[in-house]
Order: C-alpha cells, then structure tokens, then sequence
C-alpha cells in the first residue's frame, strides 16, 4: 500500500505544479496595418507580423516592439504586463506564493499601425509641413486616452484635461 500513495502523492504535486506554472506564461498577438512587418522584440528579430508571442516575464515587465516595413515609417513601442487580472495565477498565488509575481498579463492582441514615409513630391510648395494624416475618430481617439490612462503613461489630471478637449471639439 505504501508504494501507491507515495506515486499518488507525486502524481497530485506534479499536477499542481503544472497548473501554478501555467499561469505564469501570457501570450499576445502581435498585429500590424499593413501586414508583414518585420518585428523586433527587445532587440532581436522574431518574424514579421502578425505574430504570437508569449513569455514568463513578472509582473511590470516592459517588452519593447520596433516594426519595420519597406516604404514605411519605423515605429518603436512597448507593452507591459500589466493589462489584465490573470485569475489562475492569483488563485495559484494563494497556495504558492511567488506565483503573485505573474498575477497579470498581456491584453490577446496588440496592434500597430505604420505610417507610410512621405516622399518630396508630396509636400506642399508653399509648406515645408507634410499632408495631414487622417484624422481619427472622436471614438477612437478617447479610447487611446484612456487606454494612455490605464496604462499609467498620463496622470489622471492630464487625461480629464484631454479628454474634455476631445468632448469640446464640437461646440466650437
């Protein structure tokens, strides 16, 4: 009998290993407009977009992105992984403590997009400024506001400011 419950011990610790472990890992989907862009993360290349990327790194970590497009802009960024609650790790955290150290994770997608280099034939004569870019949506743009916000790149004062800015656009 003595054998049994020893395998049977192993076996549930084995287990419960892998499900505290699991959690420890967040994945990303690395997007871009137009696709095909070459990727770098942290400063080595890793394919071209779009692209699944995961890893094990703790909670604040920075993972810097540069994508890079033949005819386009280069456009260097970061994610951190503060963006979600993971729920596994936090339960994992209460039986194992260091599993708190990887409690967040990545948002399932992240996308980019390039801007095309503009050419000299394209900027006015009588300018030296380039031609407006399209202008985004009202939407769109309180969105990055308050996605700016979440991610701590502004403070709660300059985001009310903006943000009432944006609202006050049409009042003009």
């Amino acid at each position: 009998m003595k054998p049994k419950s020893i395998y049977w011990q192993f076996s549930v610790l084995m287990i419960a290993a892998l499900f505290f472990l699991s959690g420890c890992a967040s994945s990303t989907l690395i997007t871009s407009d137009p696709l095909g862009a070459k990727l770098y993360v942290d400063g080595r290349h890793v394919g071209s977009t779009p692209y699944n990327y995961t890893d094990t790194k703790i909670v604040g970590s920075k993972t810097t992105l540069r994508l890079e497009k033949e005819g386009y802009e280069p456009l260097n960024t970061f994610f951190s992984r503060t963006e979600e609650v993971d729920v596994g790790a936090v339960i994992g955290g209460i039986f194992v403590w260091p599993v708190f150290l990887w409690t967040m994770k990545y948002y399932p997608e992240h996308y980019y997009e390039l801007y095309p280099y503009m050419r000299d034939d394209q900027y006015d004569n009588k300018s030296i400024a380039a031609p407006k870019l399209e202008t985004k949506s009202k939407a769109e743009r309180l969105r990055e506001l308050k996605q700016l916000f979440e991610e701590k790149l502004i403070t709660e004062s300059e985001y009310q400011k903006e943000r009432e800015k944006i609202l006050d656009e049409d009042k003009k």
